[in-house]
């Protein structure tokens, strides 16, 4: 990628919401009890780490592909580890007995606040061509989620808030899709037109049910009687 590609951004996206957040999945996996945890303990937590520091120098000296690639990469092994985390407490849950209620319950907060994380970070990813496109407009027109900024029209009627305004979503935004998606199963203020956002969306309703429905009745089961 040429420096001009950093001369032709518009407007710079913030990267530190997407690395909180991704540091907070890599926190969220040392709460999970031993057995369901991805590997030795520190495996993902050095992966991850060593990945951020990796795609903040890409960025800095405008590798774009590089820095897609990184990305990509830690948004992989986050996933892994999460499905494996939920994987192997329904394991745990059909083969073990005598499986304490409380850390059930903790493993199962544990894997759905990671998995808003996670898919709220592939939102943010593969939105628009990802934060390196989308900073390159200087208007968020079109993508994989139609917000509500992109449909309503301003009060002289000719354009809508995002054309008019220069609207661009942020890592918020698809935090809240990530969030309803997780308690509602489904979206709400902003339907989903890519492919590739529906897989996606589907695959964390998925781990949403399991995790609330399935494991959390399970737990709720085998409270002990007060």
């Amino acid at each position: 990628m040429s420096s001009s590609a950093v001369v032709n951004v518009c407007r710079p996206e913030p990267r530190w919401p997407a690395i909180l957040a991704a540091s907070a999945a890599v926190a969220l996996h040392f709460a999970l009890p031993p057995a369901l945890r991805f590997g030795p303990p520190w495996t993902i937590a050095t992966i991850v780490a060593i990945g951020i520091i990796a795609a903040s120098i890409t960025r800095k000296r405008g590798m774009q592909r590089a820095n897609d690639i990184l990305g990509y990469s830690i948004l992989s092994v986050l996933t892994a580890g999460l499905l494996w985390g939920v994987g192997s407490l329904i394991f745990g849950l059909v083969v073990s007995q005598g499986v304490r209620a409380t850390d059930i319950l903790r493993a199962a907060a544990v894997l759905w606040t990671t998995n808003v994380l996670v898919f709220a970070s592939w939102y943010w990813r593969i939105d628009a061509g990802g934060p390196n496109a989308r900073e390159q407009r200087g208007a968020h027109t079109e993508g994989a989620f139609l917000f509500p900024q992109m449909t309503v029209t301003t009060s002289s009627g000719t354009s809508t808030i995002a054309e008019e305004k220069g609207w661009t979503p942020h890592f918020v935004d698809y935090l809240f899709i990530a969030f309803n998606t997780s308690t509602a199963f489904s979206p709400t203020d902003a339907p989903v037109l890519s492919k590739l956002a529906k897989v996606a969306m589907m695959i964390q309703a998925i781990i949403s049910f399991t995790t609330v429905v399935l494991i959390a009745a399970r737990a709720v089961n085998v409270l002990p009687m007060l």
